[in-house]
Parts: C-alpha cells; sequence; structure tokens
C-alpha cells in the first residue's frame, strides 16, 4: 500500500456511507493519532487499540445523529500525497469551511489540528480536511 492515510480516511468514508456502526482500520502510529484528534474534536463516537498480530487494528465507534441519522463526519478530503506534499507554515494555516471544519497537521509537536498548531506557533504537513 502507498498511501495508508488515504486507505485510512477512505475506510471512514466507506463506512459513513454504508451507515456502520463500527469500524475495524489496520493501525499505525500516525493512524492512532488522527483518531484520538477525531475523537477529541468529537467527529468520532469512541475508539478502541487492538493489539492483535504483527500490526494492529483500531476500532472505530462512528458517531450519529439519533434523530435524523447523520453522521457526524460530512467530508473528509486528503490533502497532502505521497506524490505532491503540501507544508504550510504557521502563518499560512488553512481554513476549513471558514473556522467551522478542522485541518489534520503533522508536525514537529505531533499531530495536531490547525487551530492549536496556530496557538503553538508550528506549522507542518497538512494530512486532511475534516467537515
Amino acid at each position: 500500500m502507498t498511501d495508508p492515510i488515504a486507505d485510512y480516511l477512505t475506510r471512514l468514508r466507506n463506512a459513513i456511507m454504508a451507515n456502520y456502526r463500527v469500524v475495524e482500520i489496520p493501525a499505525s502510529n500516525l493512524k492512532k493519532e488522527i483518531t484520538k484528534v477525531l475523537f477529541e474534536k468529537g467527529y468520532i463516537l469512541n475508539y478502541k487499540f487492538v493489539d492483535e498480530g504483527p500490526q494492529g487494528t483500531i476500532k472505530i465507534a462512528l458517531k450519529y445523529d439519533p434523530v435524523n441519522k447523520v453522521n457526524a463526519i460530512k467530508k473528509l478530503i486528503r490533502v497532502s500525497t505521497p506524490g505532491l506534499r503540501k507544508y504550510v507554515g504557521y502563518k499560512d494555516l488553512p481554513r476549513v469551511l471558514n473556522g467551522l471544519g478542522i485541518a489534520i497537521l503533522s508536525t514537529s509537536k505531533g499531530v495536531m489540528t490547525d487551530k492549536e498548531a496556530l496557538t503553538n506557533k508550528v506549522g507542518g504537513e497538512v494530512l486532511c480536511y475534516v467537515y
């Protein structure tokens, strides 16, 4: 697999479109950090890291509105790809949906959102947009 982050986002996207409650994704340290950010910002209901086998898996419980049956995640967009990396400084951080969405960045201080990167005054690689 050449792009594990794109695979992670695609598995989440497919599970949302199929109205699954739980999705299992092969684990890596970067995927675990992205999952923690999604949980902290309220886009997923819960997560669990299962360390079985050589790689382990991440079990993610997706968050749905109980009345309208609409998922909390409307769109997942991969920004930086292996063929074209997208790096930004903290002064040029992107605004997703005029501040309603988040951009997930991989920085020298770890994986964080665009707002956290601005307060820490650190730039990095823009991994994806979530809204």
